[in-house]
């Protein structure tokens, strides 16, 4: 049995709402797309609802297929661990998992979603206006962490940004994880951030604030990765799906993603998550935003790059030796870059492949003395 594939553009949320409720309905399978495809198929297997990409942010994106059964899977474990239905603010791209998520589960609360216009750039004062636009009992966004970093640094100065904020139920944040101290900041604030952990291959976010979501169970390997299973998972995965990505268990049982395997370099025979260093530079009161890239090193193996946005001109820097001691040999040959902005996916992800590029033609350009090396 088979079913026609509808393709929409992703620049028409209303139009994606109505056949993602055909879909959700088993009547046809739907893509979303912010470019041409030449070789999708006009029909799909019986049991697709959504053929969806992934993020794409450490390489080329994947296309998965999703089930109704996963998507309302999910949609309804979500409504139980945020306390019921309530109505979505939309601010991400729904070629992507997250933003469509937000749609799924406004089909499945029979709610009318607040749309703004993701082709443009996120602003705090945008975000504001359209959540007061929002007129439902219990209300809902999900966002990514460089938006939610935008957001926490208007607070500050603009009233209206956080009066709007404290009137959801939940925001959740996902897609990476967040600098922990902005999440503290807002949370002390009476913001609700919900840190959610998932991918495109279990329907987004299955892991809320560390506990798994209802039907969802998740363990850990051998060597540290995390599993998951469950009815949110992608077809064509049997049993667990094993990510990419480190985890452990707190004291209270709840999951700490501690960051993906290929982030953990080798440097003077000690491993080193990246992810813990990105963390740790997202701690210092003077960086806006960071990323942290792998480095070959002659001497130690692997060392790092950092790219490091900072909140004014005249910041003071990150202290490359307090960063020695922290991490050790990794550090202290590492390269500190700063820039004005980090460049991100549609998704509103760090587009390591650009960065990675653009690290390589310099160091070319430093090879062939065509510029100095600071």
């Amino acid at each position: 049995m088979s079913k026609p594939l509808k393709v929409l553009p992703s620049t028409d949320p209303v139009a994606a709402l109505l056949a993602l409720g055909e879909a959700l309905e088993n009547r046809v399978a739907v893509h979303l797309c912010d470019r041409e495809h030449d070789n999708l198929p006009s029909e799909l297997a019986d049991d697709v609802a959504l053929l969806v990409e992934s993020s794409g942010s450490t390489g080329m994106p994947k296309m998965f297929e999703l089930s109704a059964e996963a998507l309302l899977a999910s949609a309804k474990a979500t409504e139980e661990a945020l306390g019921g239905p309530g109505q979505w603010l939309l601010c991400l791209p729904i070629t992507y998992i997250a933003g469509i998520q937000v749609l799924v589960r406004s089909l499945l609360a029979d709610t009318q979603p607040v749309l703004t216009n993701t082709a443009m750039p996120f602003t705090a004062e945008g975000f504001a206006r359209a959540a007061s636009l929002m007129t439902g009992t219990r209300r809902y966004t999900s966002l990514v962490p460089a938006q939610l970093g935008r957001l926490a640094s208007a607070v500050g100065v603009d009233d209206f940004v956080l009066e709007q904020l404290r009137n959801f139920d939940a925001i959740l944040v996902g897609g990476q994880a967040p600098n922990p101290n902005m999440v503290a900041v807002l949370r002390n604030q009476g913001v609700n951030v919900v840190v959610t952990y998932g991918s495109t291959e279990t329907s987004g976010g299955c892991v809320y604030d560390g506990v798994a979501l209802k039907g969802v169970g998740i363990g850990l390997l051998d060597d540290g990765r995390i599993a998951i299973s469950g009815p949110t998972l992608a077809n064509g995965i049997e049993g667990d799906w094993f990510s990419n990505d480190l985890g452990a268990f707190d004291d209270e049982g709840r999951l700490v993603v501690l960051g993906r395997v290929d982030r953990v370099i080798i440097s003077g025979g000690l491993k080193l998550s990246l992810d813990w260093v990105e963390q740790w530079v997202s701690a210092h009161h003077q960086v806006k935003d960071v990323v942290v890239m792998p480095l070959e090193n002659p001497h130690f193996g692997q060392s790092f790059l950092a790219y490091v946005v900072y909140r004014s001109d005249d910041a003071t820097p990150v202290n490359p030796d307090d960063a020695i001691r922290q991490f050790g040999p990794a550090a202290s040959t590492a390269v500190w870059a700063s820039l004005q902005a980090i460049p991100m996916l549609p998704n509103g992800k760090p587009d390591l492949e650009s960065l990675r590029k653009n690290f390589m033609e310099f160091q070319e350009q430093v090879r062939q003395g065509n510029v100095e090396e600071n």
